[in-house]
């Protein structure tokens, strides 16, 4: 494992982070001993920083159960607070004092702003009296790092990274977004200004691991290298020095080890001039193949009326990169071959999930489309006939 060393305390920490967000699922909610098995094992072969947020579903609860069996000293937890749900310093203090329950301690190694969208918000906050709030659970020890993610534009980027004298900050970074939200531009800014970047989404929520188009693919593998989408992806980004620490939501043995493979390769190693000209072919192809640019992080959920909007986006993309057949038969079974239906016919156009996706996507619109194309007479045939075959 390699590390990275913050540039205010020396203090270091791994180059791959683990995101909590996308542990397993089992009957509904975490499946607590399968997740705790790859978390020893990602501690156990270096790694020491972990992700979490205040809004992800019985994540903190699931982290903080691990932590309390004798593995708290050994991590440093990053945690996020909504920024939106604090009207109050009332409503910052209860959601901090919530998270440490939550997690079972009495500090948080890295705090964040959650999806903080620009100075005019964070103005907002500081009016509130957030920030002193923020730096006096500093000085207590309650808070070490103190920090924000983003998912808005560059300007707005540069724009924050100057509003305070930042610890860190997370950003959605990998090589298809490399000009995207704050991209490159701002990562290197943030660089210049001795603030540490944590990446998200560098997988795109798994979709440039195992859901490429089949030209993508053939691009990497015209480079006659023995690399699995994935490393490509991940040695993209340990190749920029810029970029501090990447998380990845691993949720099989086999991606934790990869993964952990992939993290002790020297900088220098990570790639080719070369390799830059596969990356240029696959991306082009993965642009052509995708319709919706979701990467499935789940911001957009729960949906009121009950609708799965990532698998809907996931399944209308799949249609197109891989075939009406196997977009339209994964599309019956995720979404409508179950006792409550979750197709994107379910919309009400409230537009609550729109508020919340950090992709900015038209997310209502988006899902006509979706309805359009697959809930076609043949659709509504098949729907029928499962559900009275099925009973649902």
């Amino acid at each position: 494992m390699r590390y990275s060393i913050h540039p205010k305390t020396g203090e270091k920490f791994s180059i791959l982070g683990y995101g909590c967000m996308r542990f397993s699922r089992k009957g509904g909610s975490i499946d607590q001993e399968k997740a705790e098995q790859e978390l020893i094992y990602a501690i156990q072969h270096g790694v020491n920083y972990f992700d979490t947020a205040y809004i992800y579903p019985g994540n903190e609860v699931a982290l903080g159960k691990f932590l309390s069996k004798g593995w708290r000293s050994k991590v440093n937890i990053a945690t996020k607070v909504p920024h939106y749900k604090i009207k109050t310093l009332a409503d910052l203090e209860k959601i901090f004092s919530e998270e440490l329950a939550r997690l079972q301690t009495n500090y948080i190694d890295f705090y964040l702003m959650h999806m903080l969208p620009g100075v005019e918000t964070w103005e907002r906050l500081k009016s509130l009296g957030v920030l002193t709030w923020l730096e006096q659970k500093k000085s207590e020890g309650a808070i070490r790092y103190l920090g924000f993610s983003y998912h808005g534009g560059t300007h707005n980027f540069k724009a924050l990274i100057d509003a305070y004298d930042w610890d860190f900050c997370q950003i959605q970074y990998n090589y298809v977004d490399e000009f995207a939200q704050a991209g490159k531009e701002g990562l290197q800014y943030a660089y210049s200004k001795h603030i540490p970047v944590m990446i998200m989404e560098p997988l795109k929520g798994g979709r440039l691991a195992n859901r490429l188009p089949e030209q993508a693919i053939a691009a990497f593998r015209a480079s006659g290298k023995q690399r699995t989408p994935a490393e490509w992806g991940l040695r993209w980004l340990w190749a920029q020095k810029e970029v501090f620490l990447v998380l990845s939501g691993m949720n099989h043995m086999e991606q934790l080890e990869e993964n952990l493979n992939i993290a002790s390769i020297p900088q220098s190693e990570m790639l080719e001039e070369s390799d830059y000209l596969y990356f240029s072919k696959a991306t082009e192809a993965i642009r052509k193949a995708s319709k919706i640019d979701c990467s499935a992080c789940g911001y957009c959920m729960p949906c009121p009326a009950g609708v799965d909007i990532p698998v809907c986006f996931r399944c209308y993309n799949n249609l197109y990169a891989e075939g009406w057949y196997i977009g339209f038969k994964e599309y019956l079974m995720c979404t409508t071959l179950k006792p409550t239906l979750t197709s994107a016919s379910q919309c009400i156009g409230c537009g609550r999930c729109e508020q919340h996706c950090p992709q900015g996507l038209p997310i209502r619109e988006n899902l006509k489309k979706v309805r359009k194309k697959m809930e076609t007479p043949l659709y509504h045939l098949v729907k029928h006939g499962a559900r009275l075959l099925f009973k649902f």
